[in-house]
């Protein structure tokens, strides 16, 4: 398990196959910032509530200079199948090596019914336009999380 990351860190390079098998990278979006969020799994509620959330707020988003990027160890198989049953309109990229969740500090330890477990940390990372941490926010809830990052970023 990697480190969390903070304000101010150089965000990790990645490249992941989106829900078509397409290769997006970071770095494709140099110059824009960047709202990078990691989730548990697709077609779940908690994740379903979260990626409609952004859906929803994607104009407004955009409109402030940030794209949105969610990332999960789903397959893209499975992303593109959460994405067209809600309608969603973030790009969802694939990571089932959790090689980028680790390095994002978005996968380790996690506790639930007093039990001990590895897993997905929901996360959400916003990047700056030189590819630097802005916000750096951990085990964050599914619900209100969107209402939450507008209103921090002064939206």
């Amino acid at each position: 398990m990697s480190a969390r990351l903070t304000p101010g860190d150089e965000a990790p390079a990645f490249t992941l196959p989106d829900a078509d098998g397409t290769e997006v990278s970071l770095a494709d979006h140099k110059g824009r910032k960047v709202i990078v969020y990691f989730y548990p799994a697709a077609l779940t509620p908690g994740c379903t509530k979260q990626a409609c959330d952004f859906t929803d707020n994607l104009d407004l988003l955009a409109g402030a200079g940030y794209d949105v990027i969610g990332i999960s160890p789903d397959a893209p198989e499975k992303l593109a199948k959460f994405r067209e049953k809600e309608n969603l309109k973030v790009t969802l990229l694939a990571d089932p090596d959790k090689k980028v969740l680790d390095a994002y500090g978005a996968y380790g330890e996690k506790k639930n019914y007093g039990k001990t477990y590895l897993g997905v940390i929901r996360s959400t990372i916003v990047v700056d336009e030189e590819g630097k941490v802005e916000h750096a926010l951990y085990n964050v809830r599914a619900t209100g999380h969107v209402a939450k990052i507008i209103k921090d970023l002064g939206i």
